[in-house]
């Protein structure tokens, strides 16, 4: 459904695609150029990662036309609109450009603690802050590496977008022992074949506003897009929905490619990929940690559960994921799928 506040001209989306296994669950993605078809493969997407990590709820999205300056005002608005449907069919969450303070904003304005996930801790939230999906991302991704075979300790990793899940996972994966040779923002990106000092970074995008603004001996920066084309281990396209295309599908040169962002790939590009002997994994199973830590604190768990839980289902499902697509030779995204649409069925009847 399209909305329309009059008093704030906002504009708002809300797609519940499925729930069978309970209420649909999914963020609030807020963007000047969100539209509806996009909120709609995100809620859909939504219905399958939940259903892969094995949580009661379905598939819901939704989008705000805007900019985060406006935020309070745009996120009130939609919540106005949407109240009928919210949590008994809808249980918001963070994304683009929504943080634990919008959540705040929504469940103060829906007046339900129900209404949303991510929130700030005083309303009894596990924020996304503390990096539960790049968490996940980071366990998926040292499974991928230990079924290659590779090394983590010498595993070069290359991150698009320095968002909250993209710090998350470089600061886990670097913590494994992995090499972060670069990561990108919407201002550029910065590679060191050495490795980045990830905690350095992360102050340097705090206090400078982009990772360009990293400096050492061996850094350089690079155009944003020029990441795509390095040599490394493992990417993780983790920004906008299909970041990897037809323009830059042939510049790939990692042979694992770890989906952070939401359909960063197009199922056609993720096959040639798959015949070409690499491997991926999907973003519904390699970003779910978000989702599994929405549970936890759906449930009233602690922040400590909430850890635990991700690792467990992200470690699991994935080994599961990529030992039947190697067996099969089936890609990784039609095993998930599978996976998941057994699970939505056997709920459904």
């Amino acid at each position: 459904m399209q909305v329309f506040d009059a008093k704030t001209q906002t504009i708002g989306f809300l797609v519940v695609d499925n729930t069978s296994l309970g209420p649909g669950k999914g963020g609030i993605r807020l963007a000047p150029n969100v539209t509806l078809e996009e909120v709609a493969r995100l809620a859909r997407t939504m219905t399958w990662k939940c259903a892969l990590a094995e949580l009661p709820f379905g598939g819901a999205k939704a989008g705000i036309v805007g900019n985060a300056e406006n935020s309070e005002k745009l996120v009130r608005a939609l919540a106005r609109k949407i109240r009928p449907f919210v949590p008994s069919q809808y249980v918001a969450g963070p994304d683009m450009s929504t943080t634990q303070k919008e959540m705040a904003f929504f469940v103060e304005e829906i007046g339900s603690r129900k209404a949303a996930t991510g929130k700030p801790v005083e309303l009894g939230g596990l924020p996304h802050e503390l990096g539960s999906t790049g968490f996940g991302v980071a366990k998926s991704t040292l499974v991928a590496l230990d079924l290659m075979g590779l090394d983590t300790s010498k595993a070069t990793v290359a991150i698009e977008g320095f968002g909250s899940v993209g710090t998350s996972t470089a600061r886990f994966l670097s913590e494994a022992g992995a090499k972060i040779i670069a990561v990108s923002d919407s201002k550029g990106s910065i590679f060191d074949s050495k490795g980045l000092d990830v905690e350095k970074l992360v102050e340097v995008k705090v206090k400078k506003g982009t990772v360009t603004a990293y400096a050492s001996k061996t850094s350089r920066v690079l155009a944003s897009s020029e990441l795509f084309g390095l040599n490394c281990d493992v990417l993780i396209p983790g920004a906008r929905p299909d970041s990897i295309n037809e323009k830059n599908k042939h510049e790939i040169k990692a042979n694992i490619i770890v989906e952070a962002a939401n359909i960063p790939i197009s199922e056609k590009i993720e096959e040639e990929f798959w015949k070409a002997g690499k491997v991926f994994v999907p973003d519904f199973l390699a970003n779910a940690g978000g989702v599994i830590s929405s549970y936890v604190e759906f449930i009233g768990g602690s922040q400590a559960q909430m850890f635990k839980l991700v690792e467990e289902k992200i470690t699991r499902n994935t080994r599961l994921v990529l030992e039947k697509a190697i067996e099969s030779k089936e890609n990784p995204r039609a095993v998930a799928l599978a996976i998941a649409k057994d699970r939505v069925l056997a709920a459904s009847k």
